[in-house]
């Protein structure tokens, strides 16, 4: 049995504006949430650190449509749509990644600009569970970023949902040849 210990979940971007009813809602999102939640039960058990990316933009981000960016407003610091989803049972003492929050930088990549490799290497990490929304826009970006920093990556495809759900084979596919174990 591996080493439990080097092993980290991290989820990408499951608040309420990727989710039904939000500003930039992935088609069938809800589905995610059981996967979800078995991952972080699992995560706990073995005591692994417990990783949660969110998109944390300010007003008037440039990646806003009203910007010229190709997004509707969303995830916007402190707002409702900003929060993690509630039908995920993120525990208190998970850690928080906040990423675009610059006025004129996006970030898709749960890694751009936060030096959570650098956080997760000082903790002995070296392979990523990776589950979340969207998984052609921001897992897709996380889930390259951790490969290019050396961890190993398992992604949880039952746990991601794509935008365009068309793209989602191609994507595993692509993510699967960089050297992702696509569990389900």
């Amino acid at each position: 049995m591996a080493d439990q210990t080097q092993t980290a979940l991290l989820l990408v971007d499951i608040q309420n504006d990727f989710c039904t009813g939000g500003s930039l809602a992935v088609p069938d999102s809800e589905e995610i949430f059981p996967v979800v939640n078995a991952a972080i039960s699992e995560a706990r058990e073995n005591d692994w650190p417990i990783v949660a990316s969110r998109d944390w933009h300010p007003v008037d981000h440039c990646s806003f449509e009203h910007r010229g960016g190709p997004w509707p407003v969303h995830c916007v610091q402190d707002s409702h749509g900003a929060s993690f989803n509630p039908k995920m049972e993120l525990p208190a003492d998970a850690i928080r990644v906040s990423k675009g929050t610059a006025f004129e930088q996006d970030a898709y990549s749960a890694f751009d600009g936060t030096q959570l490799d650098r956080f997760l290497v000082r903790r002995g990490v070296s392979r990523l569970k990776i589950a979340g929304l969207a998984l052609d826009v921001c897992v897709q970006a996380t889930v390259k970023d951790a490969l290019d920093a050396g961890f190993k990556v398992d992604l949880l495809a039952e746990g991601s949902r794509a935008v365009e759900d068309d793209k989602a084979p191609k994507v595993l596919d692509e993510l699967s040849s960089a050297g992702a174990r696509i569990i389900g």
